[in-house]
């Protein structure tokens, strides 16, 4: 879980023994925290019903970064991004798909 300590460390989060604690201020100046349990994968279940498991540092990542956007459209921008300004193979490790 280096990882998700270094994100803490760089963004400023906050954490307890369970969850990593995102702070994000709204537009109004209205405060609200969003917790994610501390697992190597949050699972991402579409309404296809098909469903993804993203490391839980890239799920930070997105939040941080999108906190007005769906879990699953914050991760998409992303891994969008990365596709755009890198090449393949300097492409972070998507989530790996699990089907049933």
């Amino acid at each position: 879980m280096e990882g998700i300590d270094e994100l803490i460390k760089r963004y400023g989060l906050e954490e307890d023994l369970e969850h990593v604690i995102i702070p994000v201020t709204a537009e109004d100046g209205h405060t609200r925290r969003f917790f994610l349990l501390k697992r190597k994968f949050m699972r991402v279940v579409y309404p296809s019903g098909h469903f993804i498991d993203f490391p839980l540092e890239e799920v930070i990542e997105a939040t941080v970064r999108y906190p007005e956007l769906l879990l699953s459209e914050a991760l998409y921008l992303m891994h969008k991004e990365w596709d755009e300004h890198s090449h393949k193979s300097d492409i972070p490790e998507v989530g790996r798909e699990v089907t049933d």
